[in-house]
């Protein structure tokens, strides 16, 4: 009797299963990122390119009045013949000067201040509601006190900048000091650290991103002020250039003026956010995705 055997059964298919596409994977080769990425300087240039050709196309069309505001080529050629001549070097290495002048005034008083306030409650007992009461005074409505006390020179602008910047460091810097965590403090007093130990190496350190931040703001606050501070009785300056312009309509001289104050704004920045750099690298800090 013969036996039918059945043909061994297969072995069992043991290919691997289809994976991801390892070419979707490469960085920058995923869904949405086939082309190369425009570079963030780049795009940061569209908008402001995009408003000056509308500009330039409402003035060319006579939709935008020369009378009310000239048209970007004017303003070109206006601040070349003032760079030209020297009129703009020179406005603007006077009100540097007193930028500059006001700032390190302002900034002494209000870091020595807010040192005093938080450091010591003896301090901030005595300073900080006298500072917190002056500052919701509107500084801008001192300068005809100003000028009844210092005159009518240098020393009201310079002045009305030192106010303006030494609020927004005592600020800054006092709640820095007040924003140390209280385990950091803790633990150095265990490390055998003293009272100014814990100052130098715990609490100023840990004050400085504040400080930064405050300084930022004075910076702002010290081109605003200038633009008051320049029409006291200015004789030199960029505030003086705009005043002339604005007598004679000169719209295209007056938005010279604005573009070097932004200009200045955002090189002060610049310095600070390098300084931040410098000084915080201890600092993990969130840069947006």
């Amino acid at each position: 009797m013969t036996v039918d055997h059945a043909p061994p059964p297969s072995p069992p298919d043991i290919s691997p299963l289809p994976g991801p596409d390892v070419e979707s994977l490469t960085p920058g080769r995923g869904p949405g990122r086939g082309r190369p990425a425009v570079p963030r300087r780049l795009r940061r240039t569209v908008g402001p390119l995009l408003l000056l050709a509308l500009w330039q196309t409402l003035s060319a069309t006579g939709t935008l009045p020369a009378d009310a505001l000239a048209s970007p080529g004017t303003i070109a050629r206006a601040g070349g013949e003032l760079i030209g001549d020297g009129t703009l070097p020179t406005a603007m290495g006077v009100s540097l000067r007193r930028v500059a002048a006001g700032l390190l005034l302002g900034g002494a008083v209000g870091i020595a201040l807010a040192l005093l306030s938080g450091l010591s409650r003896l301090g901030e007992d005595l300073v900080d509601a006298p500072v917190q009461m002056l500052r919701t005074v509107p500084w801008v409505g001192l300068i005809p006190l100003f000028i009844i006390w210092l005159g009518i020179g240098e020393a009201p602008k310079v002045a009305l900048i030192a106010l303006g910047v030494a609020f927004h460091l005592y600020l800054n810097v006092y709640a820095g000091i007040r924003g140390v965590d209280a385990q950091l403090v803790e633990a150095g007093q265990s490390l055998g650290l003293g009272r100014w130990g814990l100052v130098r190496h715990v609490v100023l350190p840990g004050a400085l991103p504040g400080a930064m931040t405050g300084l930022r703001y004075s910076l702002a606050t010290a081109w605003l002020a200038l633009v008051f501070g320049e029409s006291i009785n200015a004789d030199a300056g960029i505030g003086f250039l705009m005043n002339q312009a604005r007598e004679f309509f000169r719209t295209d001289v007056i938005v010279v003026c604005l573009v070097v104050y932004a200009f200045l704004g955002l090189l002060a920045d610049a310095v600070v956010r390098t300084l931040e750099r410098l000084l915080l690298q201890w600092r993990p800090t969130f840069t947006g995705q």
